[in-house]
């Protein structure tokens, strides 16, 4: 035998997962590639592109109980062709399952794709002419089944929320403080009183606000060419009315401060601003929104949790 035959047996690899049938045979609902690490750029209605880095799992189901395993590497060059390649989009994200499909037609009928990044975007400060970055976690989610597309967008926003309950025992402590510190009988000096009011003897109790957080999670319709990020997000922080900032000077925290006095709001609050606002827009087919409250008054979380009530959703 020449070296040149040897070099060509040599070659012929095996391919263990479509030569030797499975021990115990039986149908998978997902088979796949999980936290893949993958570069991904998103682009808005005003073209502006985003590229951050992403997470990414991709499956399809194993039919066929009597074959083996899947072809992942299959996988793994589609999603790194498309994804390198262009912007994703929901039309981008419904070729490459049909791709996954196409490249497991004897195998699969469904595929699914989700795409976890973080999502950086400058926001303006509320009075001054600052503005800073701020971060939202996405996660989209395409599925394929049997030829029908569905495509999910969710997306976490942080804001502050002041506790309803504690705001009006706050008011009662000023209340019982004035009328201490001022005797019904006497003639009240206006320049006394508004000195009283500014100082921490006067402000002598204040309510508890904590850092929050809105997990949304929207069905969205054909009509969307692009993903929505900047209206969901725009969306959601015009409901709540108290997103946290970044870029914050002394006017800025102080609007904010009238921001909270002016939402007081408990989860259950939360939840249904959220829901009122996702419910007006008729391109979202379903939603499912938790409020979460990270109290600073309990060692647990206040959770709220809405949808839209459609049959068989979320």
């Amino acid at each position: 035998m020449s070296p040149s035959s040897n070099e060509n047996l040599a070659r012929v690899m095996p391919d263990v997962a479509n030569e030797v049938k499975p021990a115990i045979a039986g149908v998978l609902d997902w088979v796949g590639m999980g936290d893949i690490e993958m570069p991904v750029s998103v682009s808005d209605a005003n073209g502006r592109v985003v590229t951050s880095g992403a997470r990414v799992n991709a499956f399809v189901n194993l039919k066929r109980p009597d074959v083996r395993g899947i072809h992942m590497s299959r996988l793994y060059l589609h999603v790194d062709r498309h994804l390198s390649a262009e912007a994703i989009t929901p039309q981008s994200i419904r070729h490459i399952l049909k791709d996954f499909l196409d490249s497991h037609a004897d195998l699969s009928d469904q595929a699914k794709l989700s795409i976890r990044f973080d999502y950086m975007v400058r926001r303006p400060a509320l009075v001054t002419d600052n503005s800073g970055w701020k971060s939202y976690p996405v996660q989209i989610t395409g599925v394929m089944d049997k030829q029908q597309f569905s495509l999910e967008l969710g997306l976490d926003a942080a804001y502050s929320s002041t506790c309803p309950c504690s705001a009006a025992l706050a008011r009662q402590l000023i209340q019982e403080q004035f009328g201490k510190d001022f005797a019904p009988e006497k003639n009240l000096d206006y320049q006394q009183v508004l000195t009283w009011l500014g100082s921490e003897q006067g402000i002598m109790a204040t309510p508890h606000s904590q850092r929050s957080i809105a997990e949304v999670k929207v069905k969205l319709s054909q009509e969307f060419v692009q993903f929505p990020l900047i209206e969901l997000i725009d969306m959601i922080e015009a409901a709540l009315k108290t997103p946290v900032q970044a870029a914050v000077k002394r006017e800025d925290e102080q609007a904010f401060a009238r921001l909270n006095g002016q939402n007081l709001m408990f989860c259950e609050d939360a939840a249904r601003r959220l829901q009122s606002a996702l419910n007006a827009d008729s391109r979202i087919q379903d939603f499912r929104v938790q409020a979460s409250h990270f109290e600073s008054l309990h060692p647990h979380n206040a959770v709220a949790v809405a949808s839209k009530g459609v049959p068989g959703g979320y």
